[in-house]
């Protein structure tokens, strides 16, 4: 499996950031009188951009008269509130680490709000990220599973899609590989278990970020 570059999904895939997700949902929810979610309530709502995050948590989704007050909260309450829990799954870091060592190319590709991809990108792998790139709808670039953020990816490096790789831990990451016409590896520690992700097209599992490299040196 020689490439080049390796695409990373960032929630659920390199840094576990739920708890602070969850809390920040609730805050809002709360401001707004509506019944708290739980945690895995939560990680079922994720995956799919922070308007989908809303549209599932508020009652009546975007019927809701107040579903972009909402929203807008939710963008200003979380980037205040996401370093309070969130941190990378145990091991990304070395991983990270070696494959900077072995000479790979590497990048960040979320549905997560641009800033905030760039800006955790930033204070947790500083240096180990070669390009962050989160949801930009508003500038004409469709979010995952539409491969126009992984295109963008491989036209800043002057790559094909043959010299890359996906890595996520949900169906949509399946998906956007898919799409993308690229290999994907699914990683089962994240938001989506692996029955789940077998059902959903998984292909290559990988139970810890180790096998991630060694797949890529197979």
């Amino acid at each position: 499996m020689k490439k080049q570059l390796i695409i990373f999904d960032l929630d659920g895939t390199l840094l576990n950031t739920l708890d602070d997700l969850a809390d920040s949902t609730n805050i809002m929810l709360k401001h707004f009188n509506y019944p708290a979610r739980t945690k895995e309530e939560v990680r079922n709502f994720v995956g799919n951009g922070v308007a989908k995050l809303i549209e599932r948590a508020i009652p009546d989704g975007r019927n809701n008269p107040k579903f972009e007050d909402c929203l807008n909260m939710f963008k200003q309450i979380y980037p205040k509130n996401m370093y309070n829990k969130t941190a990378p799954y145990p091991h990304i870091i070395e991983m990270l680490e070696t494959l900077k060592i072995n000479g790979y190319k590497t990048a960040v590709v979320s549905n997560k709000f641009d800033l905030a991809v760039k800006d955790l990108c930033k204070n947790y792998f500083p240096n180990l990220i070669d390009f962050a790139s989160g949801e930009n709808e508003a500038g004409g670039i469709k979010k995952k599973p539409a491969p126009d953020t992984v295109l963008n990816v491989l036209k800043f490096f002057g790559l094909e899609n043959s010299d890359a790789i996906y890595v996520g831990d949900s169906e949509v990451d399946i998906q956007t590989a898919k799409n993308c016409g690229m290999e994907c590896i699914s990683v089962i520690w994240g938001f989506k278990d692996k029955e789940f992700l077998i059902n959903n097209g998984a292909k290559i599992i990988a139970d810890k970020p180790s096998q991630i490299t060694h797949f890529l040196d197979d």
